[in-house]
């Protein structure tokens, strides 16, 4: 696999946010978050393995935070992790909200939006204290490795990102998740095992189409090659 990009110069380049694409990823970004969150409810079991339907999803906003962290540097994929952060917190409260408000009289499924809806809040708080230490691990790891390769080793960065930041996500969500459903000690490392292996496996057969949207991203922004 060949790397993609502008030809190796003294400093790392990163594109300028006020561009086209980067307010569109950052929507993707959240958007998969806010899904992967609320997929989170419920518990999928595949044989022997246990998994969360959040898993669904959630691989991808480590390949977007790639995306980001890769074109557009550490300071710029905060600034998406932070609206994530919000945006999460916001669907946890009007969740809530929603909750206690009074049904209508001819509403009959309270005890059902409880059960599913009901837990997003506890999920949510294992979902950001995981998504903020694991995508702030993942940006700062790409974005050290990229200040050392430059346009090289563009399979490095994005495996090594995802291996730290998925670990310290995955570590915390399932503590906290454990804690809070009382999972067994054995479900608690089954959870993170499988989640974990399951990530990182889904970013590595994404890995093709990861480069791929990095090169065109980099094509299309025009302050890419000047940023430094």
């Amino acid at each position: 696999m060949t790397d993609t990009g502008p030809s190796i110069g003294a400093r790392a380049h990163y594109a300028v946010t006020g561009t086209s694409l980067y307010p569109y990823i950052v929507a993707i970004f959240v958007g998969l978050l806010l899904l992967s969150n609320i997929g989170a409810t419920k518990f999928i079991a595949l044989g022997p393995l246990t998994f969360d339907g959040g898993a669904i999803l959630f691989p991808l906003t480590y390949v977007i935070g790639d995306i980001l962290s890769e074109v557009y540097g550490l300071k710029a994929a905060r600034r998406a992790i932070l609206l994530g952060f919000a945006m999460s917190i916001l669907a946890a409260l009007t969740f809530w909200l929603i909750q206690i408000a009074p049904g209508a009289d001819f509403w009959e499924n309270q005890e059902a939006f409880e059960s599913v809806l009901g837990f997003v809040p506890a999920i949510v708080l294992a979902s950001i204290l995981g998504f903020l230490v694991g995508q702030f691990l993942n940006a700062y790891v790409l974005v050290r490795i990229k200040e050392r390769t430059k346009e090289r080793l563009l399979w490095v960065r994005l495996m090594s990102s995802t291996v730290v930041g998925e670990f310290a996500d995955t570590f915390v969500f399932c503590t906290i998740y454990g804690i809070a459903f009382g999972l067994t000690l054995g479900d608690f490392w089954n959870y993170l095992i499988v989640g974990f292996a399951y990530k990182v496996a889904v970013e590595a057969l994404l890995l093709p189409v990861t480069y791929r949207v990095i090169h065109v991203v980099k094509r299309r922004e025009p302050t890419y090659v000047l940023a430094s």
